[in-house]
């Protein structure tokens, strides 16, 4: 757009020459000062047509920040991670990794875009001198500074140009959620997996050695076993997964040597089952012993008493160590009466 274009009511009335002066080398001041050169209008400081345009063009690219964020959030949800796809110059890429990038470049080079447009069409352009002084938190500068402050915000019309604002605001507002939704990628939600084992009641109790389901008479005084539940071999996908929780101790002692009340109900003949998985960090137990009926983690050397509870008496772990409730089925193999009492192994930010 030309000069002609433009109201003349609108055009400066003479041009700003302030900038230009220039301050000539003495003997104080070897170096001359080169000065400013004279500040030339931009079309959108005299037209406000022209101001309109750029308001729209920097909405227009916050805007697009918004929708590129969208997108984002809907690729990750919808795009297979096995998915690729044919791009030119690229070969066979994974779709999900070439829409997450497009979409985040996207949405950050809008916004970037938008805010030096803003700056350099609808900003005050002005250039400012100011002579050096000392550094210090004088009145004179607290006050200088917020005066400044003030006239940047009134400068940058943040204020009288809503729809810059507001689309701004909603940029700014929606990208973070690029970030929080790759939060997922840090594992899949554990919902209540860590509250449950495969025990349950009827399960078999399944000697680890023979796999074989075990009574009564199996378990002798002193003796410690080690049990799965009553389905879970060992090759199938998720053993690893599953004993991880659900692997359990088996120990015989006499009914008047159980100084716990709940364990002792929940026993069968004096044998107590429990949770093999140290409540520390997770080590599997395997020391036991008879005469203290003391099981001891070999890791970190946690002590638990599995005549009180298996209450911790010694080591760093945190808790005792859980129950599992068991009795005899029809046909007297030890079965059992439920899940344990609370969570396995060491304590997570859910626990209850």
């Amino acid at each position: 757009m030309s000069s002609q274009d433009i109201p003349e009511e609108n055009l400066p009335a003479a041009q700003d020459t302030a900038h230009g002066a220039v301050k000539l080398a003495d003997e104080k001041n070897p170096f001359a000062d080169p000065g400013l050169p004279p500040h030339e209008h931009r079309i959108q400081d005299i037209d406000e047509r022209a101001a309109k345009r750029s308001e729209r063009t920097v909405a227009l690219l916050f805007t697009l920040s918004m929708l590129a964020t969208v997108g984002f959030i809907v690729s990750y949800v919808t795009i297979p991670v096995d998915k690729s796809v044919y791009i030119f110059t690229l070969g066979h890429i994974s779709a999900l990794n070439f829409a997450l990038g497009m979409t985040l470049g996207v949405a950050l080079f809008a916004i970037g875009a938008g805010a030096v447009h803003w700056a350099r069409t609808l900003m005050s352009d002005h250039e400012l001198t100011d002579e050096r002084h000392p550094i210090e938190a004088s009145p004179e500068v607290r006050a200088k500074v917020m005066d400044d402050f003030r006239q940047g915000a009134k400068e940058s019309a943040l204020g009288r140009r809503k729809l810059i604002r507001n689309t701004m605001f909603g940029a700014l507002a929606l990208f973070p959620l690029s970030g929080v939704v790759l939060l997922r990628d840090l594992g899949p939600l554990p919902g209540t997996k860590l509250r449950h084992t495969l025990w349950s009641k009827g399960k078999l109790l399944v000697n680890m050695n023979t796999n074989e389901p075990m009574r009564p008479s199996d378990i002798i005084v002193g003796s410690l076993t080690f049990a799965k539940p009553e389905g879970l071999e060992e090759h199938d996908h998720g053993f690893q997964t599953e004993i991880a929780k659900a692997a359990l101790m088996l120990v015989r002692i006499q009914p008047d040597d159980i100084k716990d009340k709940q364990s002792l109900e929940w026993s069968h003949e004096g044998i107590l089952a429990y949770s093999k998985i140290c409540t520390h960090v997770g080590c599997p137990i395997s020391l036991y012993e008879q005469q203290t009926h003391h099981a001891l983690c070999p890791c970190h050397q946690s002590t638990f008493d599995l005549a009180d509870g298996a209450r911790v008496i010694f080591g760093p772990a945190g808790h005792a160590l859980p129950q599992l409730r068991i009795g005899v089925n029809d046909e007297g193999y030890l079965e059992a009466l439920g899940d344990f009492d609370e969570p396995v192994g060491p304590a997570f930010w859910e626990r209850g």
